[in-house]
């Protein structure tokens, strides 16, 4: 699928919603220009070469360029454009970044992000955002880093795993990363009460997981790469993230969720 996006849209979709940029007011004014212009200008050449009544010179004007516009030109040049209508601004790379996601465990004692700290900065990598749950055996921290564009995802792993790092898992994310986990469960609350429907995918979405519709599949995970919600419809949503078992808060949250959209089930015939 992700090939099939980048081929369609050029690579220049956002990674997370899958959208386009929107093209800057010059290009797209530009873009009109060009494709409109020279239809306009045919017309009226055949228009003004047939000597029609005034009336019905402009109705024909008005009528026909209207419809070209809409339905054939204007889209066709959009298509036609799309590379360089929605093409990024091309800036000086100075000191161009890269934005990282790091999942480690750490022992849960004094100095223990201190000593993993000391050694992101030896690849001057600077957090951005820290979230810290507790499991069983440490702590599991998850961290939004941005690096050098020449540091890579083996580097980082390589001095997570020095600074002390069990099970770490990294990978490139984008700037959505950095909204704060609470921002973010009130936007999907807010979506779950308009939508109880939505419950699922905003799981999902919350924990970075994803909705296992496959008895088979969840049968193979492992039970800590498994999670099992409460649903309102068919008793129970299952979500699964191989080799990233949820946290104890992470679980909660997702019950927190589902007690919400069931509470909005419950309300919505009342509503009405």
């Amino acid at each position: 699928m992700d090939s099939l996006r980048t081929t369609l849209t050029g690579g220049t979709a956002c990674d997370v919603c899958g959208r386009l940029p929107h093209p800057r007011r010059l290009r797209l004014t530009l873009a009109k220009l060009v494709a409109v212009a020279p239809a306009e200008l045919a017309l009226h050449a055949v228009v003004l070469a047939a000597h029609p009544p005034y009336l019905v010179s402009v109705a024909v004007l008005a009528s026909v360029t209207t419809a070209l516009v809409i339905w054939v030109i204007e889209p066709s040049a959009m298509r036609l454009l799309r590379s360089w209508l929605h093409a990024p601004t091309v800036r000086p790379r100075q000191g161009a970044e890269t934005l990282w996601r790091i999942r480690v465990t750490l022992d849960d004692r004094a100095g223990s992000l201190e000593r993993l700290t000391h050694r992101l900065a030896e690849l001057e990598a600077n957090i951005l955002g820290l979230h810290v749950h507790p499991i069983a055996d440490g702590v599991r921290d998850e961290l939004v880093v941005s690096t050098p564009d020449s540091v890579g995802a083996g580097d980082l792993e390589a001095v997570v795993e020095a600074g002390g790092g069990r099970a770490v898992h990294v990978w490139p994310t984008t700037a959505l990363a950095l909204v704060d986990g609470q921002t973010k469960a009130l936007s999907l609350s807010a979506r779950v009460v308009a939508d109880p429907a939505e419950l699922p995918h905003a799981v999902a979405e919350l924990l970075g997981a994803q909705l296992v519709t496959d008895r088979a599949t969840l049968a193979a995970q492992l039970p800590g790469d498994v999670l099992k919600v409460p649903s309102p419809w068919t008793g129970l949503f299952a979500f699964n993230r191989p080799g990233e078992p949820f946290t104890p808060a992470e679980s909660a949250r997702a019950h927190r969720l589902a007690e919400l959209a069931e509470a909005a089930l419950s309300l919505a015939p009342a509503s009405r």
